[in-house]
Order: C-alpha cells, then sequence, then structure tokens
C-alpha cells in the first residue's frame, strides 16, 4: 500500500470500530436531518471527529470534507471526503449494513476510497490508479456484462417517486436489469459491486461522500463510473462497462 492507502484504511477501521463500540455499549443519540430515513447519530459524529482529528495531525496541509459538517480548506490541493457511517438508518435500527467510508481527492482528480466494514472486519481500499483490495488480496478485475444478466442496486426515497423527472428516468433503468437491490449503504452497495456480489448501482443526486469512496473501488477493478445530467437531476452510475452504458441510455441522458 503506498501512505495514503495505509492511512485511509486505517482511518476507516477506526472510525468503523468506534461506531460499532458506541452502538452495542451506550444509548445513541439520533437525530432526523431531512426526512424520517435520514437521520445522524452520536456514533456519527463521533466518528467524524476521530477521523478529522487524526488528519489533523498526520495530514495538516491537506482539506477535509465531512457528512456531518466537518469542512477545512488546506494548502495541498488534495482533499479527503469523509462519510463516518454510511447507512445510518441501518445502522441506529440494528442492521450490519453499514460502513464507514472516505475517499482522497486531488483536485478534481480522485485518487482512492475505502470503505470498511465493522461486521465482517473487511477494509477495501483502491482507485483509478490503484487496483483494489481486500484486506490486502486483490478484488478484481471486472467482468463485462450486459444489464440484462446482472442485478441492479439503487435507492429512492419514496417521497420522490411523485417527481415525474426522477421516477420516469427510474422507472427506464429499473425495469433492465435481472433483478434490483435496495439496501441502503451507497458505499455498501458499491463494495458489492466492486467484489461482484451486485452486478451495477445507480442513483440520482447522490452526494458526494456517497459516491466517491466507492467509486474508487469500481474503478480499481475495471469498472466503469459515470456522473450524468438528466434534465435538472444528477445520476451516479457504477457497474460493468457496457451495463453502465446501458443504464445511462435508459435514464435518458444526452451524455
Amino acid at each position: 500500500m503506498t501512505d495514503d492507502a495505509r492511512l485511509a484504511a486505517s482511518l476507516v477501521t477506526e472510525a468503523a470500530g468506534l461506531a460499532a463500540r458506541m452502538r452495542s455499549e451506550t444509548d445513541l443519540r439520533i437525530a432526523q436531518k431531512t426526512s424520517i430515513s435520514d437521520i445522524v447519530t452520536s456514533a456519527d459524529t463521533a466518528a467524524e471527529r476521530h477521523i478529522v482529528e487524526t488528519l489533523a495531525a498526520v495530514r495538516p496541509e491537506d482539506g477535509i470534507l465531512g457528512e456531518e459538517g466537518a469542512a477545512a480548506e488546506g494548502t495541498s490541493g488534495r482533499r479527503w471526503i469523509i462519510d463516518p457511517v454510511d447507512g445510518t438508518y441501518n445502522f441506529a435500527s440494528g442492521s450490519d449494513y453499514w460502513c464507514s467510508a472516505i475517499a482522497l481527492v486531488d483536485g478534481d482528480e480522485l485518487v482512492l476510497g475505502a470503505v470498511a466494514h465493522a461486521s465482517t472486519g473487511d477494509v477495501y481500499v483502491g482507485g483509478p490508479k490503484y487496483p483494489t483490495t481486500v484486506n490486502g488480496a486483490p478484488a478484481g478485475p471486472m467482468p463485462d456484462l450486459p444489464l440484462a444478466g446482472i442485478s441492479a442496486a439503487t435507492y429512492l426515497h419514496p417521497p420522490r417517486l411523485r417527481e415525474p423527472e426522477i421516477a420516469d428516468a427510474f422507472a427506464r433503468a429499473a425495469s433492465l436489469p435481472a433483478t434490483l437491490r435496495m439496501l441502503g449503504s451507497g458505499s455498501m452497495d458499491l463494495v458489492g459491486v466492486a467484489t461482484g456480489l451486485l452486478g451495477c448501482w445507480f442513483q440520482h443526486s447522490v452526494a458526494t461522500w456517497d459516491w466517491l469512496p466507492g467509486a474508487a473501488l469500481v474503478a480499481g477493478v475495471g469498472g466503469a463510473t459515470r456522473q450524468v445530467d438528466v434534465g435538472s437531476v444528477t445520476w451516479s452510475v457504477a457497474g460493468p462497462p457496457t451495463a453502465v452504458e446501458e443504464v445511462v441510455s435508459a435514464l435518458g441522458s444526452e451524455a
């Protein structure tokens, strides 16, 4: 591993471990953000604080952007994108389908991502120029497969089905894969795509911290990652190159 990859793996491992301990040993404080399913817990904020404090000590020149509000401008041109607990609704509900995730960007270039799944102890690290590994072992390469023969993981808040611009595009793409999975953690879904447990992934209006860590892992096994505008909505798509192009076409993008 490079020094950055080792650091990223260590950060997400520690954050996931801290969150898991807090869930089992303390009474979580839970607050609603934008909807009943969009929540934050005291474990989210504690895990983000731990990552931020570590980065401030070992990478003081780098910038920081965290889901729970952490933000700092650096001097190096690099920035760490932090999702301390991805799948917080799952986490707070007792599910194990959640993780801690981080990405490193240099300007507009995605360098690498790392994801730690607390339940299994597995740690995934990879990027466009860094072959994805699972606990240090190679994860790829990804076979190029058509959409009709694979699953697609996705997510859509039920109220957004009332918006034709989103609902119509979603329906076009969702009608094509062999089956759909809606599991509630974008980074975990993208881990599944990178490791072959899931076929591909698409979702609209994805936050940077929900996209970049997993997109890096998919890129690290030779998969395709695209962000395309359909009307006023940006969709993020990842998976085998052929399947990604089929999803993009179905969504109606002119890109």
